[in-house]
């Protein structure tokens, strides 16, 4: 499974409306919402949006008629094999009718354009862990995280003795990666992963 590195934007008209998607990477439906919000412009005539988290997704046809706009949208996430992804097509008006398979290749092919043309990244599955460590062994349990691929450190608080490094683990190296910072501070730091 894939999702995007990064925001982009594709523009095309079509009969004289002006088609303009953006998608995102995003990692909840909060995020999602954000860029939702942000990305649609309200002097516009529509802005169409799908997301797809997971199992979970939402479309709109942000008033086009039901089932030509957020559905294509959805579909072109999904037809592209995607997760984490969210999708803003926007439209102004040109005056000239397109129908519903002309909305929907519209809405559809737009944001099909827009994701094709995006850099794609695979999606790692991660589960969160906490790590206490005392100051003796911090450099070196932080030099050995940095060396996990895919390992994202999200959070370091500083407490009297050392610190707590809040980390994302790739799931696949957890068990593992328990085991190695054990090993490396013999047993001083402690390692708690997260219920899911």
């Amino acid at each position: 499974m894939f999702t995007l590195a990064r925001t982009e934007s594709f523009s095309q008209d079509i009969k004289k409306s002006r088609f303009i998607a953006h998608v995102a990477p995003v990692e909840n439906e909060d995020a999602a919402k954000a860029f939702i919000a942000a990305a649609g412009d309200p002097a516009a005539n529509h802005n169409c949006w799908a997301w797809r988290i997971g199992q979970a997704y939402r479309f709109s046809d942000d008033g086009e008629p039901s089932g030509t706009a957020g559905k294509p949208i959805l579909q072109a996430i999904d037809g592209q094999g995607l997760d984490n992804v969210a999708v803003v097509v926007t439209r102004w008006f040109g005056g000239i009718l397109l129908g519903s398979g002309g909305l929907m290749r519209a809405y559809g092919g737009t944001a099909a354009a827009c994701l094709r043309a995006a850099e794609k990244i695979e999606v790692i599955a991660r589960i969160d862990a906490r790590i206490t460590a005392g100051f003796s062994d911090l450099a070196l349990v932080k030099a050995r995280l940095g060396a996990i691929p895919d390992l994202l450190v999200r959070n370091e608080d500083f407490t009297d003795s050392g610190a707590i490094l809040t980390v994302a683990l790739p799931e696949a190296s957890a068990a593992g990666m328990a085991r190695l910072v054990t090993d490396i501070t013999s047993g001083r730091a402690q390692i708690k992963i997260e219920d899911r």
